[in-house]
C-alpha cells in the first residue's frame, strides 16, 4: 500500500459545546454556514449523553470571523465555541485501505512518535485525517510517511 498523504494549511478548529443533541438543529447549523460560503471539512460529532452535546468541525482560518458571528448567536447564546487556528490536517488517502485491517492503527502508532497533541481525527473507508498544530506538522507528517 502506498497511500497520497497530503497537508492542509490554515485551518481552524470549532466546537461547539451544548447544542442541542437533534440532527434538526445541526442540520441548520450547516446550512447557514453553507450560505456563507464557507466550506467544512472535518466533522465530528461527541456522543450524546442527553439533550446536549459537543459538535467539532474545521474551516479555512479565514473564514473564522464569519463563523464566530453567527455561533455566537446559537440557541440564545447558550452554546459555547472553542477556537483553535493556525493548524495543519493530515490526510492518509488510499482506496485499498478499505478491506485492510491496521491502517488506522500504524498511521496513529507513527504519529504518536511525533510525541504531539492530535487535535482531532476523522476517517473513512479509504480515509485518514489528523489535525495537528502547525508546529507539530512538520514532525507528524513525517513519522505517518515512515510508516509506508
Amino acid at each position: 500500500m502506498k497511500p497520497a498523504i497530503t497537508v492542509c494549511h490554515d485551518i481552524t478548529l470549532i466546537t461547539l459545546r451544548n447544542i442541542p443533541a437533534d440532527i434538526g438543529f445541526i442540520a441548520e447549523v450547516f446550512d447557514k454556514i453553507a450560505e456563507m460560503g464557507t466550506d467544512v471539512d472535518m466533522i465530528s460529532l461527541s456522543p450524546v449523553q442527553s439533550s446536549r452535546t459537543n459538535l467539532s468541525f474545521t474551516v479555512k482560518d479565514d473564514d473564522l470571523v464569519n463563523i464566530l458571528s453567527y455561533t455566537s448567536k446559537l440557541d440564545d447564546g447558550s452554546v459555547k465555541s472553542i477556537v483553535s487556528s493556525g493548524n495543519c490536517k493530515i490526510t492518509v488517502n488510499d482506496e485499498a485501505m478499505e478491506n485492510c485491517p491496521g491502517v488506522a492503527a500504524k498511521v496513529f502508532a507513527n504519529a504518536a512518535k511525533a510525541d504531539t497533541e492530535i487535535r482531532l481525527i476523522t476517517t473513512s473507508e479509504s480515509q485518514i485525517s489528523l489535525l495537528v498544530t502547525k508546529s507539530d506538522s512538520d514532525a507528524v507528517l513525517s513519522r505517518i510517511k515512515e510508516a509506508f
